[in-house]
Order: C-alpha cells, then structure tokens, then sequence
C-alpha cells in the first residue's frame, strides 16, 4: 500500500477548498458560488410589510369603526382577534373596550353611538410595523409621533360619555397593573438572593434555546428576534451586557424596573408549566398575571377534558404569583401524565409567531382514508406488508435486513423507505411539498456515542445530515413552470431542514462543555400545524411556505432516545390550510418512519454499515429537473 505524501495531503485539501468554493445550488452545480446576481428575485408584494399594508387597505376602506378594528386585530383574517386584543398596552386596551366593545376579557356590545354627539376628544387609530393596533388616547401625541406606523390613521371622535368611561377603564387596569407588580415583588423576594439568581439562568437558557419571541411588557418589547434582542439569542451571546436577564443579575430587585419584575415572573410561570416551549404561546402578548392566567386556565381546562380517569386539575385560588405558580406545577405533572394518552400538538399563527397548544380530538374517517392510501402506496413500493402503519412498522421490525442493503434505485433501504414515504405524502396529503430530514451516517453517529465523543459531535456541520424533498407533479407551476426554479426551491428546503438536524441533534446530549458552547434548540416533542408561515423568514417567503404539518419523531440509538432526530413535514403554498386529522395522520407517517430509522440504528450497532448518500444537491436536481 501507498502511503499519502504530504503534497498528496495538499492537493487533497486544494480539492476540498475548490469544491466548497462551488455553487451547491442545483441549477448552478460546478459554477463558483456567488457568481452572477440573484437568480430569483422575492416579489415586492410577499411577506409581512405586504401583508401590513393589504391589511391597512382594507380597515381604511372599512364601512364603520368597528369593523376596520376586527380588520386591523385579525390582520385581515389571518389570526385570531384574541391574540392581538392581548398584545395592547393598557392604555389602548381600555380605549378599544370603550369605543367599539372589544377585549379580551369580556367581549361585549359595541357601544351605541349617536352619528350627533358631539365631539370631546379627536383620537386616532392606526397599525404599527410589529402587526399590533395602535390607539392615541387623550394622554397621548399624534400616533405619527409616537408609533412606526404602516401607513395613515383612522380619526376617531371621542364623546365626553367616551371620556368618563375610559376614565373609569383605566383605573381599573391601573389598578391590577399595580397590584400584580406588588405582588411579584413579594413573591421574588421571598425567593431571595440566590433563588433569583437561579431564576434568571433559567430564563437565560430558555431564552437562548427557544425559537424567536417577541413579548411585550406596556410599551416594552422584550425580544430574542433579529436585530432589536434585548434578550440572549442569536443576536446576543450568553453573558451579554444587552440582554436584559443578564442586567438583572447585579442589580438589587428594589431598583428593577416594574416591567422587568413582569418579565422574569410570568416567564418563570410559563416555563414551570410545560418548559421553554410554553414562552411561544406567549408570542406577541403582553406578559401580565391576568394573561398567564388565561393561558393556565385555557390549558388546565383542555387537560382535564382529556383527562380521562385522572382526577380534574383544580382551579387557582386566585391569580395571584404564589396560586399561579401552584397550577403551572399541576399542570406540568398532568401534561407528563397525558404523554402517550393524548395527542398533543400546536398550532401556529406565522405572522405573529404565535403558538396555541391543543389537545387532538379523535382520529376521524378523514384520517383513515389517509393513512389506508399511504399504506397501499407503501405496499407497492416497498418490502412491507399491512393495511395499517402500525402493520406495516411491524412488518419492517420482523424483517429489517433490507433496510441496510441496496433497494431500488437507492444504496439502502432506508433511504428507499424515506423516499418512498414522503412521496407517498405529497401525493397523499395533496401538498406542494413533501419531506423528512435525518442523519447520513449512523455508523458514525454510534462510533461517537460508544467512546463519548460528544464534543466531536458538536464539531458535525450541515453536510452530516440530510432531507428529501419530494415536490407534487405540478408545483413548478408555483415558479414560472421553471424545473430549475423548483429543483433550487427545493434544494433550499433541503439545506433548511438540514440545518434543522444539526440545529437539534446535540439538544440530546449530555451537557459537556462543548455541547452547552455549541448553537442548538431544545428539540422539538409534539407535532404542529402552521398557517401563513411566508412572512417573516426569508426562506419562508421565497419558498413560499404558507400551510404546514410538522411532525418531529424521535428515534432510539444505543439505547438513547433522541428527540427531534427526524421529522415529516408538508407544505402547501396556497389553496386551503391543512387540518387536525392532516396532522394526525402525517404524525403516524412520521412514525413509521423514525420507527424504521430506529431499527436500522440497530442493525448498525450490530456491524451493519447504513449510510445515506442520496438526497444531496444532485440528487435533486436529477429527480426533479431531469
């Protein structure tokens, strides 16, 4: 045998360096990256300014008061009125309950309003860049002056029976406000110096391992999101001077801002009721007591419809910190009671980023056909036997040594398995897009985990994971009937999702100095159902993902459950959103297949060899473009 020189080691890298030099796009293959201007341009009309703007257009050409406010809360149908109602400072909270009968606390009758009474007070309403309504009310400036505003302002006569009722509104809000802040004082100085400290490292982690959130406190924005973070992420490292968390760690709670006491205490509710996950649910609201309380009874009331046998999950005594902090830690032990009796899941309102946990209903007759045509799809294309995906799970767990040797027109069965299955789905599910995500080489991944090798782990880069994209037969009418467009569009999914791997993968690992340095989320657990996600993502826009299902699996290697190891996602770029029993039946899909990528992690610890060498850019332009 030939041993490598040093000057063979250098062309080797050379060679390296050249290709990671070269456009990965698949329409661009061996051309150097970069070259040229953009090839696809996003249209001027597409994400969230746009919608901004459509929404505006239509409150301003509204036939009355009322329902150019219904307009500008639900952003022109496209979230729930109660979410933004949520997102109001107190101030424009009382305005909105005065002038046209809208809160979230009780939504009664708009107001009679005699077309002669006369004027006290000319106020405005209008819409700011973050998506929130903005009200001018008699403390305040001209909204021009005080809001980022997408466009004009509606005028809105105030009468002087106006005036004394929201006099009275707002006094009962400052009020609680006050007494809320009171009593998160208390109950943050019982915790004492150390319990505080404890407190915020919480949230510092929550902060940095959650998806982005804006969260408001009065007129303050409290965010991890993009460039105005206040709060760690992926703007600010841990430890930043910015973040607000960090600020507090010195400070003596005397001297905390009223709006930070609300920060760290309703976080801390949030995150002792179901983990960081819960903060998303909190997305675009402001954080008071009474909104947690909302939150905690909406959740204690679904978990004991689906509680079964279980004894009900009480009511609060009270909203206050103290009751408050007791239901979030029944409703934690409930929510781990439910795990494999329910079907929890979220959905997902994308222009605002918020999340809404549900608990499924039962699996319907639409969910059924689905998964029988998936079954008989299967069937034909693969070494499996059932009618339904539990048969056919059993029928690969009885014979499964055909998942590590060639099938098809792929080097494995598992990759054969995993294409199938997300055609299967695109088909199926009549989405635009079909796809599962997952790892390349498991022998590898199982080398690192016997030696705990966990840092070298964290040294994985993208390439070391894998997603197949599987487009409908007719979705390159989405871009122009271009293949090339769609095989790119495509592509760029792919990368996103591997990403996503290598963003999860060590969320799963012991937390070894380079794991805790390392960028990752807490993997995903529970499936979700978004709507109107081609809004602020740039990728999102450009791919148009609109309506998806996502389902995250977890698969078993040596014995170590990974959470969000794979998962199954559908895309629709427009037409209808895709419901609960979409979801539930695309979730036994997902489970089939992390089932199949289990058993072949087994077959692998005994000495099989499952690598996946599909899938890559060439791949995709191969099964897309010709």
């Amino acid at each position: 045998m030939t041993l490598p020189t040093e000057r063979d080691d250098t062309l080797t890298r050379s060679a390296a360096l050249a290709k990671a030099r070269q456009s990965r796009r698949p329409s661009r293959l061996g051309r150097p990256a970069g070259a040229g201007g953009p090839d696809y341009l996003t249209p001027e009309d597409s994400g969230f300014p746009a919608l901004l703007a459509q929404t505006w257009r239509r409150a301003a050409a509204a036939p009355d008061l009322a329902t150019a406010v219904d307009t500008l809360l639900t952003l022109a149908g496209h979230v729930p009125a109660d979410i933004q109602l949520r997102a109001l400072p107190v101030e424009d909270e009382a305005a909105l309950k005065v002038l046209v009968g809208r809160s979230w606390r009780d939504d009664g009758r708009a107001p009679d309003r005699p077309a002669d009474a006369a004027t006290a007070f000319l106020g405005e309403i209008g819409l700011d860049r973050s998506g929130r309504l903005a009200v001018r009310v008699p403390s305040r400036g001209a909204l021009s002056d005080t809001a980022d505003l997408v466009d004009g302002v509606l005028r809105v006569p105030w009468t002087a029976e106006d005036l004394a009722a929201y006099r009275t509104e707002l006094a009962l809000a400052a009020e609680r406000w006050r007494q809320s802040v009171a009593d998160g004082r208390r109950w943050l100085a019982a915790a004492g110096a150390e319990g505080r400290r404890e407190l915020l490292d919480t949230l510092k982690e929550a902060a940095l391992r959650t998806a982005p959130f804006v969260l408001y406190v009065g007129e303050r924005q409290y965010t991890n999101f993009r460039d105005r973070n206040n709060l760690t992420g992926k703007t600010l490292r841990p430890g930043h001077p910015d973040c607000t968390l960090t600020s507090l760690e010195t400070v003596p709670l005397d001297l905390w801002a009223d709006g930070d006491v609300l920060l760290v205490v309703c976080l801390t509710l949030l995150v002792r009721s179901a983990g960081y996950a819960r903060i998303e649910e909190a997305n675009g609201t402001q954080l008071t007591l009474d909104h947690v309380a909302l939150l905690l009874e909406r959740t204690r009331t679904a978990y004991n419809a689906a509680a079964g046998e279980l004894p009900p999950v009480p009511a609060p005594d009270g909203h206050g910190v103290a009751a408050l902090d007791a239901l979030a830690g029944a409703l934690a032990a409930r929510r781990r009671e439910l795990v494999g009796r329910v079907q929890l899941y979220r959905e997902i309102y994308g222009p605002l980023m918020h999340k809404i946990e549900r608990v499924a209903g039962p699996v319907k007759d639409d969910a059924r056909r689905l998964e029988a045509e998936l079954c008989a799809r299967l069937r034909e294309r693969l070494p499996v036997a059932g009618d339904t995906l539990d048969e056919l799970t059993a029928s690969v767990a009885a014979s499964p040594d055909w998942l590590a040797g060639p099938h098809g027109a792929f080097g494995t069965g598992l990759e054969s398995l995993v294409h199938e299955s997300v055609r299967a789905a695109t088909a199926v599910f009549d989405a635009d897009f079909a796809m599962s995500r997952g790892m390349r080489s498991l022998p590898a991944l199982i080398a690192a985990l016997r030696a705990e090798e966990y840092a070298r782990i964290a040294e994985w880069e993208i390439p070391h994971f894998f997603c197949c994209v599987v487009p409908s037969e007719d979705s390159r009418r989405l871009f122009g009937g271009s293949a090339a467009h769609l095989a790119d569009t495509a592509w760029a999914i792919s990368s996103r999702m591997q990403y996503n791997s290598w963003h999860f993968l060590v969320g799963n690992l012991p937390k070894v100095p380079e794991i805790a340095a390392r960028d990752h989320f807490v993997p995903p657990v529970i499936p979700d159902v978004a709507y109107y996600s081609d809004q602020h993502h740039n990728g999102h826009v450009a791919a148009r993902v609109r309506f998806t299902v996502r389902s995250p699996q977890a698969v078993e290697v040596l014995g170590r459950t990974f959470n969000g190891f794979m998962d199954l996602r559908l895309l629709r770029c427009e037409g209808l959103p895709f419901d609960e029993q979409d979801l539930l039946a695309a979730h036994r899909l997902s489970g089939f297949v992390a089932r199949a990528t289990s058993r072949a992690a087994a077959l692998v610890a005994a000495g099989a060899q499952v690598e996946v060498s599909s899938f890559d850019s060439r791949w995709h332009w191969d099964s897309i473009a010709g």
